[in-house]
């Protein structure tokens, strides 16, 4: 397998990143096409509740995330609706927010799921072909939410673009989803690589540092930057290892590794409480889950997991 087979196998492991379905970006600005897609018997919705999605159980273990019209309409009003694309019979795909205050009435009901997107990746509630475009969803609904109003003349904004915008009528202003690149790297010296965590993490939780891309500034020099503020290390080489939407509410996780030129760690307080050097047995140990002092790395569905299987069983170096 070539690099470029490598990077988008990876990438494809991580949570969100699989999605089935064609965008269709040619219709968007067609409203009388997406309106005629709407109608058709065979579309469904993927429902958000502010932040929360909302399942529906298709069996005793089993949920989905695709509601027909009326299932959808029984959640409640839409908010705002946007076309996510087609799946691959062709069928529509639309994404639709609900009013949060809905989410206790909800909940009662037998019939439906109503969790956290975490929890559903992680516990893996849904099939992996509906998981990207529920993360799409929620990424896209959520931005929806946070920009009611013009950033240039403070008017309220107009949903356009099948979803894909929104446009201000006061001024003409046009605004776009945006997404957010965050780097998270796995900094490596020799057999060890550095792994932190954060006050905020489980008991016994290891991860690889992160942090945003600046204004100005390439996703290479971000990993130095980071590295050096968090940890005081100072890194050389740094090699792309893969990617993965996170909607938490909307960024593009760019993983990487990097070579540390030193030894000696000078960890950043304020965004860290731990961390220190692992060895590439430690490192094994705590993908395996049998680390000798029950330390962890984060689970299957997060790229901190995919970075460091790469470093660790693949023999990636920078």
């Amino acid at each position: 397998m070539n690099d470029a087979s490598r990077r988008k196998e990876r990438s494809a492991q991580t949570g969100f990143a699989t999605s089935p379905l064609d965008r269709r970006a040619d219709l968007r600005d067609r409203p009388d096409e997406v309106a005629a897609l709407r109608e058709r018997s065979n579309t469904r919705f993927a429902v958000v509740a502010g932040e929360t999605p909302i399942l529906l159980r298709t069996g005793a273990e089993t949920q989905t995330v695709w509601f027909d019209e009326s299932g959808a309409d029984g959640l409640g009003p839409a908010q705002e609706e946007v076309f996510l694309g087609l799946d691959p019979d062709g069928a529509p795909r639309f994404g639709r927010l609900i009013d949060r205050d809905l989410l206790d009435g909800l909940r009662e009901q037998a019939v439906l799921v109503v969790t956290d997107l975490r929890s559903v990746a992680l516990k893996r509630l849904v099939p992996k072909d509906e998981l990207g475009p529920l993360g799409e969803a929620k990424a896209l609904l959520d931005w929806h939410a946070r920009h009611r109003c013009c950033a240039q003349c403070g008017a309220p904004t107009k949903l356009g673009s099948a979803g894909w915008k929104r446009q201000c009528e006061a001024c003409g202003a046009q605004h776009f989803p945006r997404t957010d690149p965050v780097v998270i790297m796995l900094a490596v010296r020799g057999d060890n690589c550095l792994l932190a965590r954060q006050a905020r993490f489980a008991p016994g939780m290891y991860s690889c540092i992160a942090g945003f891309v600046e204004p100005g500034e390439t996703s290479e020099d971000a990993v130095r930057r980071e590295t050096w503020e968090e940890a005081g290390l100072r890194t050389g080489t740094v090699r792309y290892i893969a990617s993965q939407p996170w909607p938490f509410p909307g960024s593009l996780m760019i993983g990487c590794i990097a070579e540390a030129l030193n030894d000696d760690i000078v960890l950043d307080g304020a965004e860290l409480e731990a961390g220190r050097w692992f060895s590439r047995a430690e490192a094994l140990q705590m993908l395996e889950g049998k680390h000798p002092d029950n330390l962890f790395c984060p689970p299957h569905m997060a790229i901190a997991n995919t970075i460091l299987k790469a470093w660790a069983v693949d023999g990636e170096e920078p």
